[in-house]
């Protein structure tokens, strides 16, 4: 099953300044700011919501075609994606825009002060799904992942046009855009992905029920926090399946991407809603106990140990064959 990963490409540079950005305020003088802190460290770390996706479901073997937008300075990036399974031919590569960035500083108290640079993000609109599904002998499924707005409907109107099986996926996305828009990108999706908050914003901002968009996507995932995630389907019981047991708790980022990473790997496996969803709870279970998106690893005999603990020995059995 070849599956594209679209999305966004970006990497996070992460700093701590020691002190507390409430005691370099002035506050009759905020309107003439001018601050430099000096940190203690820096952090730099590969992201961006699409190479987050493609990173997990290389991890398990599945080949992920990546579609996306970076900058000229991507070519580390591009080797640490394709050394763990990757296909980054399809990423478009700007002449004059660094890949997209993330630049945060924070403080003792944890307040962050924080830019985002769009850069080569912008040019993902300019993306033609038909040149990816001609190179790799064509689509089974497209995620369409947060990334550049209008690259996001263009995506989703190309997959439509072309009968191509597409996923809707706002993530972050969705807090730009409006009620129109979002109709537009969920309308007549195979996968509709949304965490419990962002389900209620769909939901107000199109004006349309829990059900009535249900009735317009084929299969509506919820993801729900520590509680596991809810799939449902038009006349059919809902499916919900449960969080694999944490070693710790390190940091949350990225844990959504990689239950997406999982999930979309056990369609590719041909597993069934249930089993997709359970790979997808256990990948993101190791994304929480590491800090970092893409800094875990994902050791065959280990993660079989534990999802086995987790879900049992049938549906491990089931899994442990397709497991790259």
């Amino acid at each position: 099953m070849r599956i594209a990963v679209t999305g966004s490409i970006a990497t996070d540079h992460l700093m701590t300044f020691p002190g507390r950005f409430a005691d370099q305020l002035v506050a009759d003088q905020l309107h003439t700011v001018s601050l430099s802190f000096l940190v203690d460290n820096l952090d730099v770390r590969r992201g961006g919501v699409g190479a987050n996706i493609a990173f997990g479901m290389g991890q398990l073997g599945t080949k992920p075609i990546l579609v996306g937008a970076a900058g000229f300075d991507f070519d580390e990036y591009r080797g640490w994606l394709e050394r763990h399974g990757v296909d980054t031919d399809s990423v478009r590569i700007s002449e004059t825009l660094h890949t997209a960035r993330f630049v945060c500083t924070t403080d003792s108290d944890h307040n962050q002060i924080g830019s985002f640079y769009t850069g080569a993000m912008s040019e993902a609109r300019l993306i033609e799904l038909k040149a990816v599904s001609d190179r790799v002998g064509g689509l089974d499924l497209v995620l369409i992942g947060a990334d550049d707005p209008e690259g996001m409907l263009r995506h989703t109107e190309e997959c439509r046009s072309r009968a191509i099986p597409f996923a809707a996926d706002f993530s972050q996305q969705i807090a730009r855009m409006n009620g129109d828009e979002i109709r537009i990108l969920l309308d007549g999706a195979t996968y509709l992905f949304s965490n419990e908050y962002e389900k209620g914003l769909i939901e107000s901002k199109t004006g349309w029920s829990d059900a009535e968009i249900l009735a317009k996507v084929g299969t509506r995932v919820t993801t729900l926090g520590s509680r596991g995630v809810r799939i449902e389907r038009v006349g059919e019981d809902p499916i919900e399946v449960g969080c694999a047991e944490e070693e710790r708790k390190a940091d949350p980022t990225g844990v959504g991407d990689a239950f997406r990473a999982g999930f979309l790997s056990g369609l590719a496996w041909g597993v069934s809603l249930e089993r997709a969803a359970q790979v997808g709870c256990m990948l993101a279970t190791l994304v929480i106990e590491t800090v970092g998106t893409q800094e875990y690893q994902l050791r065959r005999g280990h993660f079989m140990d534990r999802f086995t603990k987790a879900y049992g020995h049938d549906a491990a059995a089931e899994v442990q064959g397709h497991l790259g």
